[in-house]
């Protein structure tokens, strides 16, 4: 067996997991300062809507090749060398825009961006998810999301002040002091630990225990929560093992085309909310709301603060709420806003013939000042809605839901529709501001609304329970979520019963070896 990892904080570990997240944020700000300034524009010709739209949007395209990959490299290398691989990748892409001389040098180099982006954002869920247990489980979870927030805002500030900067150092800049975090992380994944549920899958169980009490009992191979977990995933491996397959068809069978639809919904509504598509145009809305200058990008930057601070509720609660009504709760909320903004817009906003000067992808615009902020404020208040509930809950229920023998087939496939409608709504929303303006948020509002629907019909509640427990929620119970019955954890009664079976004598950690099950 190899050496065992140095770093053995859970915390620590999830948070340099989620730095993946923070790569992620680098992007998407990184583009929706730098689009405004006349440096970007003059370099590359003044791009219009459509081919902006694909500048931004390649990314994402990247990306869905990225997280397909992913979950070949994650069950032939594991979770952990995946996102070395990635980091590697990473760094080559940036390295490229660094040196950028043209839109199809651009487009690639985001391609490249974006596949390691895909392959980051499907497996650090993954790690998080199988090294945690349940009662902190959406918490480290929530860190992906907390930390995609960061990233924004901190390559906004960055990219807000190399604007100031003259030359072409005002998109350069940011591109190359987006590799930091990928150095960070390539230089930590070494010390880091694999997934124990992994370690179990390959048969190498001595090593998933022994990674199981570092983690959670300070090295104790025979503490009833190793030995409680250990159980559970010995138990749920020979149960899989029946299966006799662990292909993409797999995915599709009636026991798991429930929870592996919802996991891909989770991105699906998350993106079609119209979030991430306003973040990457927050210059674009603000010109539509009559901010000009040096106030749109001000203005935009408190959005992205919001987006931090609101992000924090979630750590806190997301463990101790149930994940149904944060998802409907969120989706309704959002709705309301989307609608209040096209409402907004429609009553006080006039055409712009042509766009505004330099920017002739708006074309709408509003004068009355008290619409103005009005308009602001409801984005503010957007965006501190999805922030604690679909932003968290998004990175967190996929991964969770999904049986270790598919999960990472099914979180790739998953990630791979979220990277899809991404890459949709970057490409489409440049040109449905200039075409169809305030009616844009009337199609967002109506996806928040299905959202809400689509979780109160079919999704389960997850909160506080185990990984394995999860399998027996939708495998055991009516597939309508408002159906099931609310029942106590299971993990806790194991934990109890481990220490019964210690005290007397019945069970001999030490001797794991004699008792694994087989490889999946």
């Amino acid at each position: 067996m190899g050496k065992l990892p140095s770093f053995s904080n859970v915390y620590l570990i999830s948070g340099l997991t989620t730095i993946g997240g923070l790569i992620q944020g680098f992007d998407v700000s990184s583009m929706s300062a730098i689009i405004g300034t006349n440096q970007y524009k003059e370099y590359f010709h003044k791009p219009n809507a459509v081919l902006q739209g694909g500048i931004t949007a390649s990314m994402a395209g990247g990306s869905l090749l990225g997280s397909l990959v992913s979950s070949w490299t994650s069950d032939r290398f594991g979770r952990r060398d995946s996102l070395f691989i990635a980091c590697i990748i990473w760094l080559i892409g940036s390295t490229l825009m660094c040196a950028v001389q043209n839109v199809p040098m651009l487009i690639v180099a985001r391609i490249i961006n974006g596949f390691s982006v895909g392959m980051l954002t499907s497996q650090g869920p993954i790690l998080i998810a199988e090294i945690s247990l349940p009662h902190q489980r959406g918490r480290l979870l929530s860190l992906q999301q907390w930390m995609i927030t960061w990233g924004i805002m901190i390559m906004y500030f960055i990219s807000y002040g190399a604007s100031f900067m003259g030359n072409n150092g005002v998109f350069r800049l940011p591109w190359a002091i987006q590799m930091l975090p990928a150095i960070l992380l390539l230089f930590c994944l070494p010390l880091m630990p694999r997934s124990p549920r992994w370690l179990a899958a390959q048969d190498r169980w001595e090593e998933a225990v022994e990674v199981l009490a570092r983690l959670h009992a300070k090295g104790n191979t025979s503490d009833p929560i190793v030995i409680a977990q250990t159980t559970e995933i010995r138990e749920k491996i020979e149960a899989e093992n029946k299966y006799q397959s662990t292909s993409w068809m797999e995915l599709f069978n009636s026991r798991n085309i429930i929870r592996v639809h919802c996991g891909i919904f989770t991105h699906v509504w998350s993106q079609l909310s119209g979030t991430n598509a306003l973040m990457y145009y927050i210059v674009y809305i603000f010109q539509m709301a009559g901010l000009s200058g040096n106030n749109t990008l001000v203005s935009a930057s408190i959005q992205y603060i919001i987006n931090v601070v609101m992000t924090l509720p979630a750590l806190i609660f997301i463990d101790k709420l149930p994940r149904r009504q944060l998802f409907i709760f969120g989706a309704l909320g959002m709705a309301v806003f989307q609608f209040t903004q096209a409402g907004i817009m429609a009553t006080y906003g006039h055409y712009v013939p042509g766009g505004l000067p330099g920017s002739p992808t708006v074309t709408w615009k509003v004068t009355n000042p008290k619409a103005s902020k009005a308009l602001i404020a409801c984005s503010y208040l957007f965006i501190a809605t999805y922030a604690p509930t679909w932003g968290p809950l998004g990175w967190a229920y996929p991964p969770e839901i999904i049986p270790l023998y598919i999960r990472s087939k099914a979180v790739s496939l998953s990630t791979f529709f979220n990277w899809g409608c991404n890459f949709a709504l970057t490409f489409f929303t440049p040109p449905g501001f200039q075409n169809i303006q305030w009616k844009l948020y009337c199609i967002f509002g109506t996806f928040c609304l299905l959202a809400a629907l689509h979780v109160f019909f079919l999704f389960q509640e997850t909160c506080g329970k185990s990984l394995e427990e999860i399998d027996d929620v939708f495998n055991n119970q009516s597939i309508w979520a408002f159906k099931a019955k609310k029942e106590p954890s299971r993990f806790v009664t194991d934990i109890e019963q481990a220490k019964e079976d210690l005290d007397a004598g019945k069970i001999d950690i030490n001797h794991v070896e004699a008792e694994k099950s087989s490889t999946v």
